[in-house]
């Protein structure tokens, strides 16, 4: 469609490295929206009669039906999914279809389909981040007295409930969803008639077209609209960070589903064996996510290096902006799909959590704190508790198995009520600050995260 100025074939080489009808097929949707929306404009411009238009539309459907079924068969040699659908229909109903590029480029045309498809694609994601955020919450829901301890460089660190750990990851989702939002906001914007780069003579109704596709602004400078793909790098981005996000919850189920941890057991649906050793049952869910995390970083990056040094304003670089995109919106609607139904179905094993937490040398903080209450400065009493931990681990006795007098040993401020604050519940209890995991905060969180996720229906 682009031959005439060409005396030669392009060779067969140069057709297979060029295409992109390979993987830009998924397109076909959004490209045939934009060209109805485009038809539209060209006959309220007079460049179309109605009879046409009516026909451009009719084959438009029609090629959508046949792509939907498998009749459809896509030609390498026109190179992508615009000429492939515009012969398809030319070829069905004649001079018209001829008539639909007029005044678009496909500069402009897939500036178009991408913002479309990923509109799509975010509202997917985030839909799949709901039910996940939903799967962890019941999970909590479940289990509202598990208590875990809480760790920081993998070393154990004060009592938390398990509920207040899953909510952790409830936050980092919704931080995931809201930026996914914004992004939208800023994709949300009609690029068609930028053309290749400067309009065209023929002024169309870009607001007509804009309003045929749900877009509440048109794009104000043409050659920026083309080559725009800011939108691109910030959908990948806000995935990969969704991924990162997966990846850490990956490494908790992971070391929770341990021998040696044994804080949950993941149903055998979700789990697979060893060829060798028949007794393993390993979280290849969670493992394989920690590591798709890694190809969301190098799709993102890979974007921005194509883009980096790029004038104005189409180049065919821009070719390589679909690949990465396709492969991350996938990846990351898969990962967050079987993690929510593995998480669904994962059972807690509250003996074990609470034999983790019983640890007394969690309840060290709270010594100290118990010092401070009573007039030592957070300093001093750090150090007279971490003497006494130094005593407690020679001894081979816990806190609660020593006397008052050792205590007293390292501070006559402790009186005989410090027994009290070794016990777990009552140490829980006292968490009650703001974002504190204290019963009441915890319950109160479950409360309030129902009440959000519920509400939040719609995109």
């Amino acid at each position: 469609m682009w031959k005439g100025r060409f005396q030669t074939e392009t060779s067969n080489l140069v057709q297979r490295y060029g295409e992109s009808i390979s993987y830009d097929w998924r397109l076909y949707a959004c490209d045939i929206e934009g060209s109805i929306a485009h038809a539209a404009a060209l006959l309220e411009a007079g460049i179309l009669t109605k009879t046409e238009e009516r026909a451009i539309v009719k084959g438009l459907q029609e090629i959508r039906r046949e792509i939907e079924s498998g009749e459809f068969r896509f030609k390498t040699s026109l190179e992508d999914i615009h000429m492939n659908i515009e012969r398809a229909l030319t070829e069905k109903i004649g001079a018209a279809g001829a008539k639909l590029h007029t005044a678009r480029s496909r500069n402009d045309q897939v500036a178009l389909d991408i913002r479309l498809y990923c509109r799509l694609e975010i509202q997917a994601i985030h839909q799949r981040l709901t039910t996940l955020q939903n799967a962890l919450l019941t999970l909590a829901v479940n289990h509202p007295s598990a208590v875990v301890p809480g760790y920081t460089h993998l070393q154990r660190g004060q009592p938390v409930l398990f509920a207040h750990h899953l909510l952790a990851y409830l936050e980092m989702l919704e931080r995931d969803k809201d930026r996914l939002r914004d992004c939208y906001r800023r994709l949300n914007v009609m690029p068609l008639g930028s053309g290749a780069l400067a309009g065209s003579t023929i002024v169309l109704n870009r607001k007509l077209v804009a309003e045929k596709l749900g877009f509440p602004a048109v794009t104000q400078n043409s050659m920026d609209a083309v080559s725009d793909r800011d939108f691109v790098a910030e959908f990948l981005f806000d995935i990969a960070l969704t991924g990162v996000h997966l990846s850490r919850l990956s490494e908790d189920v992971i070391l929770w589903a341990t021998a040696e941890f044994a804080f949950i057991e993941l149903s055998d649906a979700h789990t697979t064996g060893s060829s060798l050793m028949p007794q393993k049952k390993n979280p290849d869910v969670a493992e394989l996510t920690r590591g798709k995390t890694g190809r969301l970083l190098g799709n993102l990056v890979a974007l921005l290096t194509t883009i980096k040094g790029l004038p104005m304003t189409y180049n065919r670089d821009l070719q390589e902006d679909k690949e990465p995109l396709f492969d991350s919106i996938d990846q990351i609607k898969l990962a967050l799909e079987v993690f929510a139904e593995m998480m669904a179905a994962a059972k807690v094993r509250e003996d074990r959590t609470l034999r983790a937490a019983s640890d007394p040398f969690l309840l060290a903080t709270d010594l100290a704190d118990y010092l401070v209450l009573r007039g030592v400065p957070f300093r001093d009493a750090h150090e007279v508790i971490g003497k006494l931990t130094a005593h407690s681990l020679q001894e081979k006795r816990d806190f609660p198995d020593m006397s008052l007098e050792e205590f007293r040993q390292f501070s006559p401020v402790f009186e005989a009520d410090v027994f009290k604050v070794l016990d777990l519940k009552t140490a829980l209890k006292a968490r009650k600050g703001i974002g504190a995991p204290s019963p009441a905060n915890v319950g109160a969180q479950i409360t309030r995260w129902q009440k959000r996720i519920h509400a939040a229906t719609d995109f």
